[in-house]
């Protein structure tokens, strides 16, 4: 029959389900004002971060640290590309790649917009105790520390 006879509120699974729809609600409240959809969000300040603290990436490796699907990624870029967001340039080291880069303005936008999705995270993941969170988290996707 079934693991939790209780109902689906005893179920990991219902619970993160739930919980992620509720995350998710609240991020996509916070970036709207922005113009921003959450997947613009991801792949823009994460375009943004790598080019601050490793080098610019090419699509295949933004889709790769983001855990995107390539052609979702590559659709995305071409969208915020068109909103003066990111640009791509040639790679010197792949003539078939290009290397993103955030303009200006997408710079300003992601810092405005990490600021605001850090707050909804703060809010949201306060009741749990955040260190066994975070690691329960990191055991749960695979992902330690993305540097």
């Amino acid at each position: 029959m079934t693991r939790f006879p209780e109902g689906p509120e005893s179920s990991p699974g219902f619970l993160l389900w739930n919980a992620t729809l509720r995350w998710q609600r609240a991020i996509a409240a916070a970036l709207s004002p922005l113009g921003l959809t959450h997947v613009q969000f991801v792949l823009l300040a994460t375009t943004w971060w790598l080019c601050q603290t490793d080098r610019a990436p090419n699509q295949v490796q933004l889709s790769e640290r983001t855990g995107s699907d390539a052609r979702m990624t590559s659709a995305v870029i071409r969208r915020l590309e068109a909103k003066g967001l990111l640009e791509r340039r040639p790679d010197e080291r792949d003539s078939r790649a290009k290397i993103i880069h955030p303009t200006a303005e997408g710079i300003d936008l992601a810092r405005r917009a990490i600021t605001l999705v850090e707050n909804v995270d703060h809010e949201f993941f306060s009741p749990a105790d955040q260190p066994e969170l975070l690691h329960t988290l990191q055991a749960l996707t695979g992902v330690r520390k993305l540097n």
